[in-house]
C-alpha cells in the first residue's frame, strides 16, 4: 500500500494483528479511552503513558483499547538504537539504484487514522524523542528530513507510549514528559484476574496448574518480587510440556517446580507451593 505526500511516494506498514484480550482492571481501560476522546471541536486527543513493570500487560491494554475503538493498531518497538528515521521514514535502496521511502508503523497510523503504540518508549534517546515533539502537541505533524516532507496526523490518529519501570531506560526529556500525559500506572492484577489471564492465554491448561501458578505469583507479589503474569504463563506452559513427556516417576508437582527453576531461577522456588507429603 502506498500514498503520495508532497510528491513523495510512501510505502506503508501493515497493521499488527494479535490474539490479545484485556482481562479485568476495567478502570484502566476507561482511563486510556478517556485520554483519547475528543469532546469538542477545539479539543485534541491526549497521548498517554502506560507505566509498569515488564510483563504486566501494558501493550495488551493499548492494543485491546485500539481494537475496542474498531481501529487499525500499529506497534513500533523502541530500543536504545532507535533513530529518528526509524520512527518516521526510512529510505531503502531498490535494485535499480533508486530510493524507496518506507513509512514506519507510527507514520502509517498517522496517515490512516490508526492507533500507534510506541512500545518501551523510555528506551529511546532524546534525539529520537525530539523528532516526535510536534506530533505530541497541538501541531500534530512530523517532519521527515530524509524524505523532505511534512506529514500531518489524521484526525482519528491516536498514540500511546508504554514504558517499563526498570533500570535499563532513559529519563524522558522534560518537554516530552509534559506532552505524554496522563500517566496510567498498571500494577499486578488481583488474584481472580490473574488466574483469568492465565486461563485466557492457556485454555488447554488443567485447573490444578492454573491454581498452582496463580498461588505462586500471588506469593511473589506479596514479597515485592518482579515476577509477572507473563512469567506465570511461561512457567505453566513449560510445566504442561514437561508433564506431557513425563515418565511414571515424574508427576505434575515436580514438573511445576522444574519449570519455575528453569524459567525464573532456583531462587524463585521459595514462592512455590510445598509438595504434598505423600508425593
Amino acid at each position: 500500500m502506498t500514498v503520495e505526500i508532497e510528491g513523495v511516494t510512501l510505502h506503508l506498514a501493515h497493521p499488527d494483528e494479535l490474539a490479545a484480550e484485556w482481562v479485568g482492571q476495567s478502570e484502566l481501560m476507561r482511563h486510556l479511552l478517556a485520554a483519547w476522546m475528543v469532546i469538542h471541536e477545539q479539543d485534541l486527543p491526549m497521548s498517554p503513558r502506560l507505566l509498569g513493570k515488564p510483563g504486566v500487560g501494558k501493550t495488551t491494554l493499548a492494543y485491546a483499547a485500539g481494537k475496542r475503538m474498531g481501529r487499525e493498531v500499529y506497534i513500533l518497538q523502541a530500543t536504545m538504537d532507535t533513530r529518528p528515521e526509524d520512527l518516521l521514514v526510512t529510505p531503502v535502496i531498490e535494485g535499480t539504484g533508486s530510493l524507496r521511502y518506507v513509512a514506519s508503523p507510527l507514520v502509517t497510523a498517522m496517515i490512516r487514522g490508526g492507533i500507534a503504540i510506541l512500545d518501551e518508549g523510555n528506551r529511546m534517546s532524546e534525539k529520537s524523542w525530539a523528532s516526535l515533539a510536534p506530533l505530541l502537541d497541538n501541531r500534530r505533524y512530523v517532519e521527515s528530513i530524509v524524505a523532505g516532507i511534512k506529514i500531518k496526523a489524521h484526525p482519528q490518529f491516536r498514540l500511546v507510549a508504554t514504558m517499563n519501570d526498570d533500570a535499563s531506560t532513559f529519563e524522558l526529556p522534560e518537554y516530552i514528559h509534559s506532552r505524554l500525559q496522563p500517566q496510567i500506572f498498571i500494577d499486578f492484577p488481583e488474584r481472580d484476574e490473574e488466574k483469568q489471564i492465565l486461563r485466557e492465554n492457556l485454555p488447554f491448561a488443567e485447573e490444578r496448574i492454573l491454581e498452582y501458578v496463580t498461588d505462586f505469583l500471588q506469593m511473589a507479589h506479596a514479597a515485592d518480587e518482579r515476577y509477572t503474569v507473563r512469567d506465570g504463563i511461561n512457567v505453566a506452559r513449560f510445566a504442561i510440556k514437561l508433564k506431557s513427556l513425563a515418565t511414571q516417576k515424574t508427576h505434575e508437582h515436580e514438573a511445576l517446580e522444574i519449570s519455575i527453576a528453569r524459567v525464573l531461577g532456583e531462587e524463585a522456588l521459595r514462592y512455590a507451593r510445598r509438595r504434598p507429603a505423600d508425593s
